[in-house]
């Protein structure tokens, strides 16, 4: 760990920084999200559905992460052939070697090498040995990972420790707080039986709902709303899982119609964290469902310059608390997501961290490959669930038909960052980024997916 006074602090504004120059052994573990917490895990692939090809998302990114040409990307099933052959052929996107390893086969590799058993481990190490990488990282630095990195005699990235305190939402909490900087009206409930007395307490206050947060969680994994704050009987019964870590977070629920708020926004900031410096190289805007489940992103975000001082305060805020998060430990790509509360009879809104994810986000994909292409342009990312699935050549094709497919020589278009496969092995889901000089040009592109599309689809969660 560096002393924060030592640790360089640098806005962007949009442009790449220098990102890691070194060759990788990443592994797409999503579902180590919450270090060990089985239940929490299983509650997100029962919410996300077809979570085995979210890791394909990293295909595009990886060698611009890290400038290597040699990386080796470790995914939980088969890529797409043909996505892939338009991101390396059509953009010119250097990508990383790739193999397959399932969530299952990742556990059981972990539990032999914890229990000693070499030969057992050998069958899955053998094609990592033969890569000889000497960094190894994924969405987090979990113990599986750190006992991987041990016997192959390489460097994780973070330590398993920094990585899961650099996600943990009540430390953060604790250095809002121990900082003088805003934070949100907390209780701490240690157990499901705290809530009435912690949601009295905050109803008192004149809050209408509040949240409850777990110390780790993940696209909306660990967080619930609860409304009807006088009625206890009412609330639903919490998960286990939320209890991991310790206490829950209760925390007050700003939004219009309460303190004279009367609006609510909420932006996002992209950082890279390397050994001296820390860099904010974005703003976005989150697109969140009524429950505040991430569905997708916007850069910039189209208010940042018409709410006075906002910029500047973002900036502020993101230098402290991106001080605490590398003093954890962490290294890598993470966002600070904000809120900005614009309130009656001020021209200055207010601004709340409201947590940080240290991993390569939902936002850190469309972010790189958007400022690689188009520096200085706009962007729009949005997860879009087909009605009727189709196979992945004929989703292109719609694209390129009339000629919406993004290409590097147009720097404008619908570029389809990944797509996510049913049992039926064709496309459910997928992540598509709109890229173009406004924002403006970026929801038309959106506009005219929806014409390329002869089917129905709809918005989805990240």
């Amino acid at each position: 760990m560096s002393s924060g006074d030592q640790i360089e602090f640098i806005d962007t504004h949009g442009q790449l920084p220098c990102l890691w120059s070194r060759r990788v052994l990443f592994f797409a573990n999503l579902l180590a999200l919450f270090f060990g917490n089985e239940q929490q895990t299983q509650a997100l692939v029962d919410e996300v559905g077809e979570i085995d090809s979210y890791g394909g998302r990293l295909i595009p990114i990886i060698n611009l992460l890290f400038r290597n040409q040699d990386n080796l990307l470790v995914l939980e099933r088969e890529p797409d052939e043909t996505l892939c052959r338009y991101l390396r052929d059509d953009l010119g996107l250097s990508l990383p070697r790739l193999q397959v390893m399932k969530h299952s086969e990742y556990v059981e590799l972990g539990e032999h090498l914890k229990s000693g058993k070499e030969v057992e481990a050998a069958h899955h190490l053998r094609s990592f040995v033969d890569h000889g990488a000497e960094w190894l990282d994924g969405y987090v630095t979990d113990d599986i990972l750190s006992l991987i990195a041990e016997h192959l005699n390489a460097r994780t990235i973070s330590t398993a420790a920094a990585s899961q305190d650099g996600n943990n939402k009540f430390l953060l909490h604790q250095y809002q707080v121990k900082q003088g900087l805003p934070f949100f009206d907390t209780e701490l409930a240690a157990s499901p039986a705290d809530l009435p007395r912690c949601a009295q307490k905050l109803a008192e206050k004149g809050y209408s709902s509040v949240v409850l947060r777990s110390q780790i969680g993940a696209s909306g994994i660990g967080m619930l709303r609860l409304s009807h704050l006088n009625q206890p009987e009412e609330f639903p019964e919490i998960p286990e899982h939320f209890f991991y870590e310790g206490p829950c977070l209760v925390q007050g629920w700003l939004e219009k119609g309460i303190f004279g708020i009367k609006n609510v926004r909420s932006p996002s900031t992209q950082l890279f964290l390397d050994e001296t410096h820390i860099y904010a190289y974005d703003m976005t805007e989150q697109i969140l469902s009524s429950d505040s489940i991430h569905q997708g992103n916007e850069s910039p975000p189209p208010y940042l310059d018409q709410l006075p001082g906002l910029r500047e305060e973002t900036i502020r805020q993101a230098e402290s608390v991106g001080k605490w998060l590398h003093q954890t430990g962490y290294r890598g790509t993470a966002s600070i997501d904000w809120l900005v509360v614009e309130r009656e009879g001020k021209t200055v809104p207010d601004l709340y961290v409201c947590e940080i994810n240290a991993r390569v986000t939902g936002a850190t994909y469309p972010s790189l490959l958007a400022r690689h292409f188009h520096p200085n342009g706009a962007w729009l990312l949005r997860n879009l669930r087909l009605a009727q699935p189709l196979s992945s050549e004929k989703l292109l094709a719609l694209f390129d038909k009339p000629g919406h497919l993004f290409r590097p020589e147009k720097n404008v278009g619908i570029l389809p960052l990944n797509l996510n496969f049913g049992r039926d092995n064709l496309v459910h889901k997928g992540q598509f980024l709109c890229i173009a000089d406004t924002n403006e040009e970026c929801h038309h592109l959106l506009d005219l997916a929806e014409q390329d599309l002869p089917i129905q689809w709809d918005t989805d969660r990240d």
